[in-house]
């Protein structure tokens, strides 16, 4: 069996962390983030600096949509440091490749959120890629989070929850509601934080849905939940 053609661009990526790596941040990382997978020690920073010219370098450029979502999930699955990942999700949002943000691609981003399973990687695909692709494609993406906000899986559930969290004014209410309500029961911290902060940022623009949503729900919404959303209000 032949092995997969890695596109250059994985292991420019990978040399480039390794090489740029402090051992003694990546102990810190790692702790912070509760991480099994141990990190190079690479700042946020210092990785999209590292990253900047390699996504943009030409040599680099892929050409086609299956080769882009195999260097993604190469990178992804394939890392040995949490760094690798977080790159992973860079080469997702980079501008080269932004005539590829569809439907198309959100089984990607559900294999992200579904293996990476942490807020670290779930909120950012949560807002900055499966976001913007609710936003431009609503009548197919829209009952697609109403159907994560009830998966057993609590990442998927928290991806909706947060979905339109930088939506401001365009906020779909219903679909708040609808990804909010079948979590209301749920004891898990992250769900009732995604809760609290999505109720919170649509506070910023329908103050008053928020308060009379929140006090609707009574006792179903948990204290964390409650005090989130009404931090500002």
């Amino acid at each position: 069996m032949l092995a997969p053609v890695t596109h250059p661009v994985v292991p420019a990526i990978r040399a480039a962390l390794a090489a740029s790596g402090d051992p003694e941040r990546a102990a810190q990382q790692q702790a912070y983030m509760k991480s099994a997978m141990p990190y190079h020690g690479v700042a946020a920073p210092q990785l999209r600096a590292i990253l900047r010219p390699l996504l943009g370098d030409p040599a680099h450029r892929i050409s086609e949509r299956g080769q882009w979502e195999a260097a993604v999930r190469e990178l992804w699955d394939g890392a040995t440091h949490r760094e690798e990942r977080y790159a992973a999700t860079a080469l997702t949002g980079h501008r080269a490749y932004r005539a590829w943000q569809d439907p198309d691609s959100v089984p990607l981003y559900r294999h992200l959120v579904t293996t990476g399973a942490w807020w670290d990687h779930v909120d950012e695909v949560a807002t900055r890629r499966v976001g913007p692709i609710l936003l431009s494609h609503r009548e197919v993406i829209t009952p697609l989070m109403a159907k994560w906000a009830t998966d057993e899986d609590l990442w998927l559930r928290r991806t909706a929850i947060l979905s339109q969290l930088t939506f401001k004014e365009r906020t779909d209410s219903e679909l708040l509601r609808a990804t909010i309500e079948p979590n209301l029961p749920d004891p898990s911290f992250w769900i009732r934080k995604a809760i609290g902060w999505a109720l919170r940022q649509h506070g910023r623009t329908d103050p008053a849905w928020v308060r009379d949503t929140v006090a609707g729900y009574g006792e179903r919404i948990s204290g964390l939940s409650r005090r989130e959303a009404l931090r500002h209000l």
